[in-house]
């Protein structure tokens, strides 16, 4: 089997609004093609680290190769249940490449010198808003409701609130933010609120467990819908990214990498309950039903290069203007995205 790392307790390293992408509707993509490349003789080791939930599940197919002993480099894996673990392992040269939050990725960037760069994004938006009812077609039919949410001071707050304020509401959204994803999911499940605002893959289980919910709006789908003028357009909630020194040293192990990751999430997105299979096996989430119904709404992708400069530029003035600290101060320049 891979060595697949427990990720320890380190204390927080940077004081951030991380947002939660356990975490973070999968695109339509072709299943992927057998790889006939030949297998180096010597592999380039690379340490990964991924928070579990969605920007870890396009991970999955990868670490299968791992351990069939196919891919191009020798990966070993960690899995981190908070933003903060991660950026103490990416701070303390633990580990090479790591999936997070790309708020996150930008506050590491200004906070250490512009010792990381982003690779790609890897997650679109992950945020739903769930009815007990059939009242909510638009972000205009929240006008005057109440909307139970999770997220105060971070980037879906600054979401919501950006999309409520472009969506001609007649009467303010009474908001009410909930501290844990966990807790405003039972009160959910147990149909204690008729509105909520959750991310995958707390969406998936209380549509399990409670019948009378549906998905009234996905805000990846509006945030397209509102800022279809502005270049990107798209709610970029999760990324890649990589030190610095390791890319410098080892250029064609991060093109490799990239390219096995980009077969991962197409196999991923091609079979979810394969993948969903996976996703449990690796401890990404403890069910594999579950996971499979989660994967089509958690938006994975693989966005390189210049396309995803351009969806990333505007996103982060969007959460400039919401909050500065949101993304340590201000928008990274262009030695922030790694583009070969």
């Amino acid at each position: 089997m891979q060595r697949l790392r427990k990720s320890r307790s380190i204390p927080a390293v940077l004081i951030v609004g991380a947002m939660l992408l356990s975490l973070t509707g999968c695109s339509t993509a072709s299943p992927a093609t057998a790889d006939t490349t030949t297998i180096p003789s010597e592999r380039t080791p690379v340490r990964i680290a991924a928070l579990k939930g969605p920007t870890g599940m396009g991970l999955v197919n990868l670490m299968s190769d791992q351990d069939k002993g196919t891919t191009q480099n020798d990966y070993s894996f960690s899995l981190s249940g908070t933003p903060d673990d991660i950026v103490a392992q990416l701070s303390s040269k633990e580990v090479d490449i790591a999936a997070l939050p790309t708020n996150l990725a930008a506050v590491l960037y200004q906070k250490t010198s512009q010792s990381i760069q982003v690779l790609a994004i890897n997650t679109l938006g992950v945020l739903y808003i769930l009815e007990k009812g059939n009242t909510i077609h638009s972000l205009a039919d929240l006008s005057g409701r109440e909307l139970l949410a999770t997220g105060q001071g971070s980037v879906p707050e600054y979401v919501l609130n950006d999309l409520l304020a472009q969506s001609n509401l007649t009467e303010p959204v009474q908001i009410i933010y909930k501290a844990e994803h966990a807790e405003l999911a039972t009160l959910a499940a147990t149909g204690k609120a008729d509105l909520v605002m959750l991310p995958e893959p707390f969406v998936t289980t209380v549509l399990s467990k409670n019948p009378d919910y549906r998905i009234a709006l996905d805000l990846t789908s509006e945030w397209q819908k509102i800022h279809k003028d502005t270049s990107g357009s798209e709610l970029a909630m999760g990324c890649l990214v990589v030190t610095k020194a390791f890319a410098e040293a080892h250029p064609d192990a991060v093109k490799s990498f990239l390219a096995e990751y980009r077969t991962s999430t197409e196999q991923v997105n091609a079979d979810p309950k394969a993948a969903g299979k996976l996703v449990a096996q690796y401890q990404i989430m403890s069910d594999a039903s579950l996971a499979a119904k989660a994967i089509p709404n958690c938006h994975i992708v693989m966005i390189q290069g210049t396309q995803m400069q351009s969806i990333l530029a505007p996103f982060f003035q969007i959460l400039l203007d919401a909050n500065p600290k949101s993304i340590g101060g201000k928008v990274p320049d262009s030695n922030f995205y790694w583009i070969p």
